[in-house]
């Protein structure tokens, strides 16, 4: 069974992944799902974004995990 950080780094995906097309979608729901996972999964989940869509949004997605990632 999957523990509750693994199912919403999945759903997160599934999300950012439907809303790759636009950009500001693309940053609200990064956003969000940024708030709701602890820090190891952060560091994880911006690892999958610079991969998946750093040619696109690289900026979008250093900029999120800047504001998130403080203290």
């Amino acid at each position: 069974m999957m523990d509750q950080g693994r199912k919403m780094m999945e759903f997160s995906k599934q999300v950012l992944q439907k809303v790759s097309f636009d950009r500001l979608l693309f940053k609200k729901e990064l956003t969000k799902a940024v708030r709701w996972m602890g820090q190891s999964d952060q560091l994880v989940l911006k690892a999958w974004c610079l991969a998946t869509f750093g040619h696109l949004y690289k900026d979008v997605i250093v900029e999120v995990f800047k504001n998130t990632m403080r203290g």
